[in-house]
């Protein structure tokens, strides 16, 4: 998870929400990552865990990635996790909870319904507060920029 806040840091410092994600192999060794790049892009898709798979797709020269995990330092939204799924990664592990879109227990647990042809093993809430501790002073200054550009 500590990468991942690392490739959070990343995007912050693009101006994006800063979120990161990696791929990482059954041993640990990390195959890609990626950060959120949606507004440096002007791509909807490129939360990072859609840049993190594309990246981990490009390097192993396959879209599916059976035996793989991927930590990313906000819960997943149910793009993100759809894709994941269809990657058919093994397993989720993520940091803060997101009460607004996330789908790994907060909103819904998207990886839970049984009628999807494959069930990714989703583990929340790991180091939780140091994720979430970026994200509300990120938002913090950005709210404090806006009141002081008369935004709001």
């Amino acid at each position: 998870m500590q990468l991942a806040m690392e490739q959070a840091v990343l995007a912050e410092q693009l101006g994006e929400v800063p979120v990161g994600a990696v791929v990482v192999d059954p041993q640990g060794v990390v195959i890609a990552a990626g950060y959120n790049r949606t507004i440096t892009d002007r791509d909807p898709t490129a939360h990072a865990e859609i840049v993190a798979l594309r990246n981990a797709s490009s390097i192993l020269d396959n879209y599916r990635l059976p035996g793989l995990s991927l930590y990313v330092t906000l819960e997943p939204c149910s793009m993100c996790m759809g894709a994941m799924m269809h990657a058919r990664l093994s397993r989720v592990v993520f940091g803060a909870h997101d009460p607004k879109t996330g789908v790994c227990g907060s909103v819904l647990n998207l990886h839970e319904f049984k009628q999807l042809n494959h069930h990714t093993e989703v583990s929340g809430g790991v180091l939780a507060d140091d994720c979430g501790n970026v994200l509300r002073q990120f938002f913090k200054k950005r709210r404090a920029k806006d009141i002081e550009n008369g935004s709001t």
